[in-house]
């Protein structure tokens, strides 16, 4: 199995992300989730072996998303791109650093953040910047 991870450029927060997500323009023709790329994972039987997509928002991992499929996509422009299916639901991660970076790139599982435990779903979520400040010292 192998994840993917990518930076979600613009986003502030877990929950904008989520937002985002439901926008029309982040569907695909199935209603599903999907993040548009031009390269295609050569790790594909990997990816799908039940591989997830972990989101970088300002600078830290704060979530993941399970990958569904890929699918082509084929742009106004005429040229072949790879559509990466997401499951609904954000996982929250431990925030983890990572700096910036194009494209997405691999994300063996030993170095994948760990989710964060679900009975703690319903606390309150510090804000990013102070994840990432907590994270930098080495405290979340």
């Amino acid at each position: 199995m192998m994840n993917l991870i990518k930076l979600s450029v613009g986003t502030e927060t877990i929950e904008s992300l989520g937002k985002w997500q439901r926008n029309a323009r982040a569907k695909g023709p199935d209603g599903a989730p999907r993040h548009v790329t031009r390269m295609w994972p050569k790790r594909e039987a990997e990816v799908l072996a039940g591989g997830s997509i972990y989101w970088v928002i300002k600078g830290a991992i704060m979530c993941r998303q399970e990958i569904a499929r890929l699918d082509e996509v084929v742009g106004a422009d005429g040229i072949l791109r790879c559509g990466i299916v997401l499951r609904p639901g954000l996982v929250p991660v431990a925030p983890t650093l990572k700096r910036p970076f194009q494209g997405w790139r691999y994300l063996k599982p030993e170095d994948a953040p760990i989710d964060i435990d679900p009975a703690r779903a319903s606390e309150a979520r510090l804000p990013t910047e102070l994840s990432v400040a907590l994270a930098e010292i080495g405290v979340l």
